[in-house]
């Protein structure tokens, strides 16, 4: 565990190093605001459920940038190399840099959002409840937007490539909903389809509800995404 978190702190310190974590972190929060503003001004709704709604697809845009020089400049640099042969298990150097993402990401969205929060309270009587499960959906979401992007990351040497590929099969997993619509939802290919759309699994989470099925698959994209990056680390020993 200590290499682990060590792989962590490692990844937060190089985020603040470099102009990635406050251009990515600006551009997210400057967005956040105008939607948080535009939505207050003309619903007049003591909530969040509308910022939280539209940011699914900011974050289509963000989690692949705040990802996609996570293993891609490691490999781009050689410095993949010294990490393979440090007495570290693939996995951890993985999932490490997923959770400096993670960590990146949670203080992107808590910190200057929680003043939301703070000022509908001033302005009525809100629902917390779907706050509360807003946030633990749009964290989820983003949880799994950025395990794809550690995946696209290890595709590739290439940052801009790894972010185009995270975008691809983000938008992918975006659109299988309107493909299980065509093909049907009556076979399996359909039922697959409608099951892999990811957003589909977060919209409840928005109106206050929380179902265990959403909350297996935002694990199992998770799981999987890192999986498969932990495998092609694996096949680095072997060339």
């Amino acid at each position: 565990m200590a290499n682990l978190w060590t792989i962590t702190w490692r990844e937060l310190k190089a985020y603040f190093a470099s102009p990635i974590a406050y251009v990515v972190s600006a551009l997210f929060l400057a967005t956040v605001g105008f939607l948080f503003a535009l939505i207050l001004l003309n619903g007049r709704e003591a909530s969040l459920r509308g910022v939280f709604s539209n940011m699914n697809f900011l974050l289509l845009l963000v989690a692949p940038a705040i990802t996609m020089r996570l293993l891609a400049e490691e490999q781009r640099m050689g410095t993949i190399e010294l990490l393979l042969t440090a007495p570290v298990h693939d996995w951890q150097v993985v999932v490490g840099k997923f959770l400096g993402s993670v960590i990146l990401f949670a203080t992107m969205l808590l910190g200057p959002t929680l003043y939301y929060v703070l000022l509908i309270g001033l302005m009525g009587k809100p629902d917390y409840g779907p706050i509360l499960t807003g946030y633990i959906g749009i964290f989820l979401l983003g949880a799994s937007f950025l395990a794809i992007g550690v995946f696209a990351s290890a595709l590739t040497q290439n940052q801009i490539v790894a972010y185009f590929i995270g975008i691809a099969i983000l938008i992918m997993l975006w659109i299988a909903d309107a493909g299980s619509a065509i093909s049907g939802t009556g076979n399996l290919i359909g039922s697959a389809l409608s099951y892999l759309a990811i957003t589909k699994h977060f919209t409840d989470f928005f109106r206050g509800v929380v179902s265990l099925t959403d909350v297996i698959y935002a694990f199992s994209v998770i799981a999987v995404a890192l999986f498969l990056a932990t495998q092609l680390l694996q096949t680095r020993r072997w060339r």
